[in-house]
Order: C-alpha cells, then sequence, then structure tokens
C-alpha cells in the first residue's frame, strides 16, 4: 500500500476509533504528508529508519522547532504501529527513531492583581448593557475561573450551564465529558449576558442555536473569535501579543495552587489526563515564589 493511501486510512482511524481531537487528526495529517512528499518511496515497506531519520534531518534544517520535531517523530510511530497491526507492514522502522525532547517553557500566566484589574475594566464596558461587552465580559470571567478550553467554551450549550450549583457540562478532549465549578463573579457575568445580551444575538439569527456564546449574526461563536478577544483583552496585561485563551486556562491553574488547591483536584479541573501535565503549574508557582523570595529577602 502506498503512504498516502494508508495515512488517509490512519487519520480515519484516529477520528473514529482513538476519537482525538480534530486538530490532533489533522497534525498528524501533515506530518505524514510532509514525510510523503520527503521520502522517494511510496511504498510503505520500502520506508525503513534511514529515511525516517532523513526527513526529520530535512526538518531540522528547515528551522522546525524541537517541539514540532518531536510531534512528527510521535506522529510516525503511532501511524507505523497501527499500519503493523493492520499488516501493512511486516516490521517497524519508527521503533529506534529518535527525536530531540520537546522544550518545555513555561506557561505565560497573568497575575492576580492584573486579573482582578481586567475583569472590572470588562464589568464596566458590559454595565450599559451592549450584547457583544456583555459576552465578552462573561466569556473572560468563565475561561478564568472554570479553566476551560476554547473549544469547551465554544462547545457549551444553554443546558450545559447549572446555575444553582454554579457548575458547566463541557466535552473536552477525546470526547470526555467534565463538569467544571465556576465562582459567583463569574455566575453574574453570565447570567446578565444570557438575560440581556444573548437574547439580542439570538434575536439575529435566521434560526435559534442552543450555543451560550453567539457571535454577532446569532451563530455559535468559533474560536478565533475568542482568540482575538483574549489576545486584545490579555496581551497588554502580560507584555506579548501572542497569547490566547490557553493563558487564562494556565492563570487559573496557577492561582488555584498558589490559594493551596490540591494537585489532583486542579487536574479534575482542568481535564489532564495525566497528572504530569498539571504538575508545570506547581514550577511556575515555585519560581514566582523564588523570584519573590530574592526580590525581599536581605541574603537571597
Amino acid at each position: 500500500m502506498e503512504l498516502t493511501e494508508a495515512a488517509e486510512a490512519f487519520a480515519t482511524h484516529l477520528a473514529r476509533v482513538r476519537r482525538l481531537s480534530p486538530a490532533t487528526v489533522r497534525a498528524y495529517g501533515s506530518d505524514l504528508r510532509d514525510l510523503a512528499e520527503c521520502v522517494a518511496e511510496r511504498d510503505l515497506e520500502a520506508i525503513d529508519l534511514d529515511a525516517l531519520r532523513d526527513w526529520l534531518w530535512h526538518a531540522t534544517q528547515r528551522g522546525d522547532a524541537r517541539s514540532t520535531l518531536a510531534r512528527r517523530a510521535a506522529a510516525v510511530r503511532s501511524f507505523f504501529a497501527w499500519a503493523r497491526e493492520q499488516e501493512l507492514v511486516s516490521a517497524d522502522p519508527s521503533l529506534r527513531l529518535v527525536a530531540p525532547k520537546r522544550g518545555r517553557s513555561l506557561p505565560t500566566v497573568a497575575s492576580r492583581e492584573a486579573m482582578e484589574v481586567l475583569l472590572e475594566e470588562h464589568r464596566r464596558r458590559a454595565v450599559d448593557g451592549d450584547a457583544v461587552a456583555l459576552r465578552d465580559h462573561a466569556i473572560l470571567e468563565i475561561l478564568y475561573a472554570a479553566g476551560i478550553r476554547v473549544s469547551e467554551l465554544c462547545g457549551l450549550d444553554v443546558d450545559d450551564v447549572d446555575f444553582d450549583r454554579r457548575t458547566a457540562r463541557v466535552l473536552g478532549k477525546g470526547e470526555e465529558e467534565r463538569v467544571v465549578p465556576f465562582g459567583g463573579p463569574a455566575a453574574e457575568a453570565l447570567g446578565a449576558y444570557l438575560r440581556r445580551g444573548r437574547t439580542v444575538l439570538t434575536a439575529r439569527a435566521p434560526s435559534p442555536s442552543p450555543a451560550v456564546f453567539l457571535g454577532v449574526r446569532g451563530a455559535r461563536l468559533g474560536p478565533r473569535a475568542v482568540y482575538e478577544l483574549v489576545a486584545g483583552a490579555l496581551g497588554p496585561v502580560v507584555g506579548s501579543e501572542h497569547v490566547g485563551p490557553h493563558a487564562l486556562r494556565h492563570t487559573a491553574a496557577t492561582h488555584l495552587l498558589d490559594g493551596g488547591a490540591d494537585l489532583r483536584a486542579v487536574q479534575e479541573i482542568l481535564g489532564h489526563a495525566s497528572l504530569g501535565t498539571t504538575q508545570i503549574y506547581t514550577h511556575v508557582s515555585s519560581e514566582r515564589l523564588t523570584a519573590t523570595y530574592r526580590l525581599a529577602h536581605p541574603r537571597a
């Protein structure tokens, strides 16, 4: 079987059987297409370890980041393991493929004081009852309060929100459903938006949508609009233009740990499959503690 044909079947397997996110399926598909363009052999059986090493070497010369190289290696290892199970190849050439380890940089995190200022500013903007201002305030409050992903926020339906318990039911990676809590300010902002803002946006739609957050034409709000909102609001606060909704997720997790939350509880809230993923936020907290110590202690 040719590589391109097998790659299409693998993408279907990732989406339907392993139920990976569309973004992961697209990324792995892109990696395998890049491999197909690089290797001279199109037949799967003809691709060996040297061909895979050459492919990663070319990517290195092209300037691909270490994180990209690591993902590419993971993609071909997963692909050839699947191909071996399907008996498309007699041996797995990727077993001895080594890629550079990902450089693990600490996430961007806003201070508690900065978040207070940011959210208060958007609360004041929403006082006049403008539908978009009410929506934007509610989005920022929920992202920070619940620490949810942008895809989870955009996928929220009205029936997913329980104001009595102050919880929201979200659909995370791998179609895993979880319930996340949110606090009083977020509940107030979300309630104001649903009562006074969403009704205005719904009236503009050709057909009603169950989504909590709507665009100016009444359709479900997309991730790009949320990215633009967060970049405009949070970018000046953290001094970077390259921030998005995930920075609010990082900030929520760090502030929970700073406040004494249990690491496993934070893992549950964030929907991390591995505790190791959550542990990076302990490094953020310890770095802040160290910085404070160095500034404050006379013998630091």
